[in-house]
């Protein structure tokens, strides 16, 4: 079998036991006879499925009674609208813009109402989570809006904002059970599943239960109604069955591992060596301040673009792939996401060692 480092932001890396035990299941889900892709959503099978994977991502993330999960389809970009559709009561939100989803999801909310950005750090290309300890919150706002980790430009909160008696609402999409998670800091957290949990399609959302009860705003389908999904269990249509068995199977993984503390010091790891790398680097340098940095998504660059190219091609033959930076950075990024083998940062950090050694 020939694998390589795969260091996609997404779609990504999953672990190689989770799709070794779906291979083998493929054709015959452990003597039904049947694949979970044929499966019906209705059966007891499958329904013992969704159970398990909701079961497990409880204990993972410690999930207060109080909160529902949803498996929902659409990913995270569908939130983005459902978001204020759902909470947007008074029709005001604040948004703190840390990069390009962040900025995605505030442009859809104006659709809806009033929305306000009360921090960004945009002035420095989000190369930072901007000071959360002076934020100005609009008195009538329904909600807070924020984006954990930042895929595109590599930064990630360190601490949360205290939103005092607003709802706090979470994009976690690409920070998700990379380590533990205070769920009841927020009234919603949502994550697509691309990467770190499972394929892309499925999105999870943990909304608090008082939540449900809502009014939607007027002309909301019937589909993106949170309490419509959370009454039917997540099967109000039909649900994306087989992404969702992909998460439960990942998530079984993670408790295997050790839950989400022993993954927190096993990503810390990893990052650390490339950090460590970059810090004294005379070719390559990071994108990204000290204090805002991701473990899940490692920008960088060298000073000259021709070079930077040179780099990802070099780095492809070699077996690296998907180091291409976004197109907004430019550069370089290397997705480490929970399912990277150490391994992998380890030959990544040795090649980018010889490359410097040839064009330092």
């Amino acid at each position: 079998m020939k694998r390589i480092f795969n260091f996609s932001a997404g779609p990504a890396v999953l672990p190689v036991e989770v799709l070794r035990q779906a291979a083998d299941e493929m054709l015959d889900y452990q003597g039904y006879g049947l694949s979970v892709m044929e499966m019906s959503h209705r059966s007891k099978v499958y329904q013992s499925i969704i159970d398990a994977a909701e079961s497990d991502l409880r204990t993972l993330l410690n999930v207060p009674s109080n909160y529902k999960i949803l498996f929902l389809q659409g990913g995270g970009t569908t939130q983005f609208a459902m978001v204020p559709m759902n909470l947007m009561k008074n029709r005001v939100a604040d948004y703190i813009l840390t990069g390009h989803w962040a900025k995605k999801a505030y442009e859809e909310a104006k659709i809806f109402g009033q929305a306000n950005v009360i921090a960004s750090s945009a002035d420095d290309n989000f190369a930072y989570i901007p000071d959360l300890n002076n934020l100005k919150f609009t008195p009538e706002s329904d909600y807070v809006y924020m984006c954990d980790n930042n895929t595109i430009f590599g930064t990630k909160y360190k601490e949360y904002p205290d939103t005092k008696d607003k709802i706090l609402v979470n994009d976690a999409s690409s920070s998700f059970l990379s380590e533990p998670l205070d769920v009841s800091k927020f009234g919603l957290i949502f994550a697509g599943a691309q990467k770190n949990v499972g394929p892309a399609g499925v999105v999870i959302v943990i909304i608090r239960e008082d939540l449900l009860n809502n009014e939607p705003l007027p002309g909301t389908p019937t589909l993106m109604k949170y309490k419509i999904n959370a009454d039917n269990g997540s099967m109000y249509n039909t649900p994306p069955a087989y992404g969702i068995y992909i998460c439960g199977l990942v998530f079984k993984w993670l408790l295997k591992f050790g839950g989400l503390e022993a993954m927190k010091a096993h990503n810390e790891k990893k990052a650390g060596l490339i950090y460590d790398y970059l810090d004294q680097s005379k070719l390559f340098k990071g994108t990204v301040r000290k204090d805002s940095r991701s473990l899940m998504n490692v920008c960088f660059r060298t000073p000259d673009e021709t070079l930077n190219e040179q780099f990802i091609a070099e780095a492809k033959k070699a077996g690296f792939d998907n180091l291409k930076g976004h197109r907004s950075v430019g550069g370089m990024r290397a997705s480490i996401y929970n399912a990277m083998p150490i391994e992998g940062v380890e030959a990544l950090v040795e090649f980018m060692k010889q490359f410097e050694k040839v064009h330092g």
